[in-house]
C-alpha cells in the first residue's frame, strides 16, 4: 500500500471530517469537538504564522468565502489576518460541516452505528494476520488488546488515526474550527452547516464491510510514519500550497467506493448548494476541510462544472 493511499484515510480525523470518534478509553483525550466549545484564540506572540488559501465565488450582490481548514493543530496558528481576516470580518454568516453543540449527543450517535451486531468480534473477523497487525499497533498506543472488539472497523480507524495525533500534541483547541467559531460568536456572526454530525457519521457505516477493512488496514499502514507524514500535511496547508495538499491527501486513493463516498459525492453535493446560494445575497464564509479545497474533484472543480468561477484570495 502506498503512503499517499493510506494518508487519505489518516485526513479523514484532520482535514476531511468535522466530526471526531469518541476515544474508547476513559483516559484518552476527549474528542476535538468538546474542546470548540471554550476555546479561544491564540495569542500573536505564540501563534505560528500561517497563509492557508482562501477563494471566492460572487455575483452581482453575493459574496462567498471557502477556506480550507485543519479539525487539529499541534501548536496556535495565526490564520487570522490579510484577507481571510478581512473575508471573516465582512460576513453575515458563517458555514462550517456541521455544528456540534453536544459531545454527549455525538457520542450517542457514533455509539448507535459504532458497535457491531453480527455476534463476533472486530479481532474475530479479521485474518490473522490483520488481526495480529492490529493487536500490535494497540499494543504501542497503550490500548487493551480487547478495547475494540464491540465496534465496526470504520470506527477503529477512526479511533486509531485519532489518538496518535493527540499523543504526538495535536490540540483541538488549536484548531481551526474552534477558533472560527469563537470568532463568529464574537462577531454575532449567524450560522449553518452544511451536513448533520448524524449523516457523516452514516457515510462512514454506509461503506460496504470490505471496504471498512481496507479503510483500516490503510490506517495500520499509515501508523509507523504517521507523525511526519501529518508534518508535512500541516506545513502544506500553513504555506496555502494546496497542489501538494491535494497529493498528500487524495493521491492515489484505490478503493473508488471510498473516495467517492468521503470526498467526492460530498464535494458535488456542496458545489450545488453553494450555486443555489449565490441567489441570495450577502457575504458567506464557509470553512471546510482544507482536503475538500485541493486536487481532483474538489469544491472547486464541482463548481466549475456548473458554470462557476472560483477566484483565489490568498
Amino acid at each position: 500500500m502506498t503512503g499517499a493511499r493510506t494518508r487519505f484515510a489518516v485526513a479523514c480525523a484532520l482535514a476531511l471530517f468535522s466530526v471526531s470518534p469518541l476515544p474508547a478509553q476513559e483516559a484518552a483525550t476527549p474528542p476535538a469537538m468538546e474542546a470548540a466549545a471554550t476555546a479561544t484564540l491564540p495569542t500573536a506572540e505564540a501563534a505560528v504564522p500561517a497563509t492557508p488559501a482562501l477563494w471566492r465565488i460572487a455575483d452581482e450582490d453575493t459574496t462567498i468565502y471557502l477556506f480550507g481548514t485543519i479539525h487539529i493543530l499541534p501548536e496556535a496558528t495565526d490564520w487570522y489576518k490579510g484577507p481571510v481576516a478581512k473575508a471573516l470580518d465582512s460576513s453575515q454568516l458563517l458555514v462550517t460541516e456541521a455544528i456540534i453543540d453536544s459531545p454527549a449527543e455525538l457520542q450517542k450517535i457514533f455509539l448507535a452505528k459504532a458497535v457491531r451486531t453480527d455476534g463476533s468480534s472486530l479481532r474475530e473477523s479479521l485474518p490473522p494476520e490483520e488481526r495480529a497487525t492490529l493487536e500490535k499497533a494497540m499494543a504501542q498506543l497503550g490500548m487493551p488488546a480487547g478495547t475494540l472488539d464491540p465496534f465496526k472497523p470504520w470506527y477503529a480507524a477512526l479511533l486509531l488515526s485519532t489518538l496518535p495525533m493527540q499523543q504526538n500534541g495535536y490540540k483541538a483547541e488549536n484548531g481551526v474550527e474552534a477558533q472560527i467559531e469563537a470568532l463568529a460568536k464574537k462577531l454575532g456572526l449567524a450560522r449553518e452547516a452544511l451536513e448533520t454530525a448524524e449523516y457523516q457519521i452514516g457515510l462512514f457505516d454506509s461503506l460496504p464491510a470490505d471496504a471498512q477493512k481496507q479503510y483500516l488496514n490503510d490506517v495500520l499502514d499509515q501508523l509507523p510514519t504517521m507523525r511526519d507524514d501529518l508534518g508535512k500535511l500541516v506545513a502544506a496547508w500553513k504555506a496555502g500550497r494546496p497542489e501538494e495538499l491535494a497529493e498528500l491527501l487524495n493521491a492515489d486513493e484505490t478503493d473508488e467506493r471510498v473516495r467517492q463516498t468521503l470526498l467526492a459525492d460530498r464535494n458535488a453535493a456542496w458545489a450545488k448548494w453553494l450555486n443555489a446560494r449565490l441567489d441570495e445575497p450577502g457575504t458567506v464564509f464557509v470553512a471546510v476541510g482544507a482536503g475538500h479545497l485541493a486536487g481532483k474533484d474538489s469544491v472547486q472543480d464541482q463548481l466549475a462544472a456548473q458554470g462557476v468561477t472560483t477566484t483565489r484570495v490568498q
